[in-house]
């Protein structure tokens, strides 16, 4: 008899790393997707906190207002919102899963064949992705961040809409949008196109290849997905802050005078309060965020994928 061998770990192939839409159980897919991106919301709300509150409060810096927000409100002064933004964020989680993986299926699809490099191709499809998923999620989400921690007293997020409503129209609602759209949509593209490619090239750096037999385990899996997505989430805010420092004050404050909001008015106050250095407001925090977020997020996102394959296709993981 042939001696047993001894128990490894868990093996994926490379292939099946990255599990395509027609393999998804969609039901699924939206039910675990909405719970576990809620509780990662839940765990990095207050660094969005605590950046909102940097960016709209001129010379602050982030441990200041950090301890000042627990010895005026405790705890739950640094999750303030969340409950609002966390039922109101599961349709718009539910539209930007579903756009993301369908526009990267179909970009897939329809380069497969080709003479673009692998790498290349990969990461197109996921910029692509990811370029189209926040222009769907903007739609959603933009309206719930308006006017939200503004200046103004309110009463709940339906007396904001109102008082928004009424001040400038329905038009109101989607203040900063165009900034928004022109701005986080091609930083989502940068997100899961560097995503993609840095896993690329990590996998390759360690010897993996498609056509080879050597296979990952799980643990190796999430560590080189969670690195991807930290590198991808750094590079990111570096590049995005200034823009999400512009678009948060357009959003939330109330004291510029006569006149709507805009763009140039807010450019100009951040430049006469601190220089240059205004349009970095906050960048410590976001910074901390964008990165925790990118490596949580993107484990969490691959764990939904992962938990959601169709069970007739369970033996091909």
């Amino acid at each position: 008899m042939e001696a047993a061998e001894p128990a490894t770990a868990p093996q994926l192939a490379l292939a099946d790393t990255d599990i395509n839409w027609d393999r998804l159980d969609k039901t699924k897919f939206h039910m675990i997707g909405a719970i576990l991106f809620t509780v990662q919301s839940a765990l990095l709300h207050p660094t969005a906190v605590v950046k909102t509150r940097m960016q709209v409060a001129a010379g602050s810096r982030g441990m200041s207002v950090f301890s000042h927000i627990l010895r005026s409100d405790g705890i739950p002064g640094i999750f303030r919102g969340f409950g609002t933004s966390a039922v109101g964020s599961v349709p718009g989680r539910i539209l930007a899963l579903t756009s993301l993986e369908v526009s990267k299926d179909i970009i897939l699809k329809h380069t497969q064949g080709t003479h673009i490099p692998e790498a290349s191709r990969v990461g197109l499809a996921n910029g692509v992705a990811g370029l189209v998923s926040n222009l769907v999620s903007c739609v959603y989400f933009v309206p719930l961040d308006v006017g939200l921690p503004g200046t103004t007293f309110c009463r709940g997020p339906l007396d904001v809409v109102r008082k928004v409503v009424e001040a400038e129209g329905f038009r109101g609602l989607y203040r900063g949008f165009g900034l928004t759209a022109l701005t986080q949509s091609p930083a989502s593209a940068l997100w899961w196109g560097s995503y993609a490619a840095a896993q690329h090239l990590i996998w390759r750096s360690l010897g993996y290849k498609d056509d080879t037999g050597n296979k990952p385990s799980h643990m190796e899996m999430v560590t080189v997905q969670a690195t991807a997505g930290m590198v991808a989430g750094a590079c990111s805010s570096v590049i995005t802050t200034p823009i999400d420092t512009v678009k948060t004050r357009l959003q939330v404050m109330d004291n510029y005078g006569s006149g709507r909001p805009s763009v140039l008015k807010t450019a100009k106050t951040l430049l006469k309060e601190d220089g240059w250095w205004g349009f970095y407001r906050g960048f410590g925090p976001r910074f901390l965020n964008m990165s925790l977020y990118g490596t949580t997020m993107i484990v969490t996102y691959e764990l939904i994928k992962r938990l959601s394959v169709q069970s007739s296709l369970k033996s091909f993981t």
